[in-house]
């Protein structure tokens, strides 16, 4: 009998929780208040619980309750009006919806302006990552090959150099923007190992894992810039799924195997861009290419003057990749020299 009561009162109790659980979940989804609870922070709901920005809905002391508000389900409808409301700050201050997308994790919104107090509106770079490309950099440096990792790294880029001027032939737009699909990845895949390294042998990098990620982010941009200039087709775009994927994992096995041959490689790549943008500049000047305005996101990136053109992005673009020439081409002397890319200073970035 005490048995069948416990059981019958503990079937009582857990349907009467259920049911506060239940209804409490219900009220949360109609916006209701329940007074007497705890304070909890809600963002984007549909009725009168928030107002504008984050707001404070109270919810019963129980376990339950807690849980069950979190999680409260809403309708289809209801949840798609909830996220347009958020997305296109309907019912209030434009500014204060911004805000309260982000207040929820305690992470204020990054307000970044320039030198002039205007407002930054670039989220891929801030302005301290901005610079004046060395235009004054030499260009026709060349590493002639010597050992036998140096002609094969020689003659494979010279490879490849043909199948690309047989595909973009004089559409040097397209080519740049392609190309630079592919030039970001030696930097992050460097970058990525000797990353790793250093953690499993518990030491410095000496400089080179930020300066082989930065010359992978500079080739970013330079895509990000030609972007503006240039629309690829969808056979491109197909193009870029393919020969990423293929380099991607040459290149890592490439470097695990011998990162003198990887960056020498590398210090060839750049030679051949720099060989390309010169080309460039020629259709400019001939008036085949047309020299249009420059993007706005160059002007910002390599702080070029207000009036600047296209011919003046690929001059910094050019100066960019011989900087990573004279990098890579470093990189591989030193592992030749026997020794590693820690034991010397990795040289000054582009900032």
């Amino acid at each position: 009998m005490l048995m069948m009561a416990g059981r019958g009162g503990a079937t009582k109790l857990a349907s009467s929780m259920m049911l506060v659980a239940r209804c409490f979940s219900t009220a949360t989804a109609r916006g209701m208040l329940v007074k007497e609870a705890v304070h909890a922070k809600a963002m984007g709901f549909h009725g009168d619980v928030v107002r504008g920005n984050v707001g404070e809905f109270l919810v019963r002391g129980s376990v339950f309750g807690l849980r069950h508000g979190s999680t409260a389900s809403f309708s289809e409808k209801d949840q798609q009006q909830n996220v347009q409301l958020v997305a296109e700050g309907g019912g209030g201050d434009k500014e204060e919806k911004k805000e309260s997308t982000v207040s929820y994790w305690g992470v204020p919104p990054s307000r970044v302006t320039k030198e002039d107090g205007t407002e930054w509106k670039w989220n891929s770079f801030r302005p301290w990552e901005t610079y004046s490309a060395d235009l004054s950099i030499n260009l026709t440096k060349h590493h002639a090959p010597v050992t036998l990792l140096d002609r094969m790294a020689y003659w494979t880029v010279k490879s490849l150099r043909w199948p690309t001027d047989l595909f973009f032939q004089r559409r040097y737009g397209c080519r740049a923007m392609m190309l630079e699909t592919v030039a970001a990845v030696p930097g992050m895949v460097g970058g990525m190992l000797l990353h790793c390294r250093s953690l499993r042998r518990f030491e410095h990098s000496g400089g080179w894992i930020k300066a082989l990620l930065e010359e992978a982010e500079n080739e970013r941009m330079h895509l990000m810039t030609f972007m503006e200039v240039s629309n690829p087709r969808w056979y491109e775009r197909a193009l870029v799924f393919t020969v990423q994927g293929v380099f991607f994992n040459a290149y890592f096995l490439g470097y695990l195997i011998s990162p003198k041959f990887a960056h020498r490689m590398v210090g060839y790549l750049e030679e051949e861009a720099i060989h390309s943008y010169t080309e460039f500049l020629k259709e400019l000047d001939k008036g085949n290419i047309k020299n249009v305005p420059a993007p706005a996101i160059a002007i910002d990136y390599w702080r070029l003057p207000p009036n600047s053109t296209l011919r003046d992005v690929v001059v910094a673009v050019r100066a960019d990749e011989a900087h990573h020439r004279d990098v890579n081409h470093f990189a591989s002397d030193i592992h030749y020299q026997g020794r590693e890319l820690k034991e010397a200073p990795a040289p000054i970035g582009y900032h």
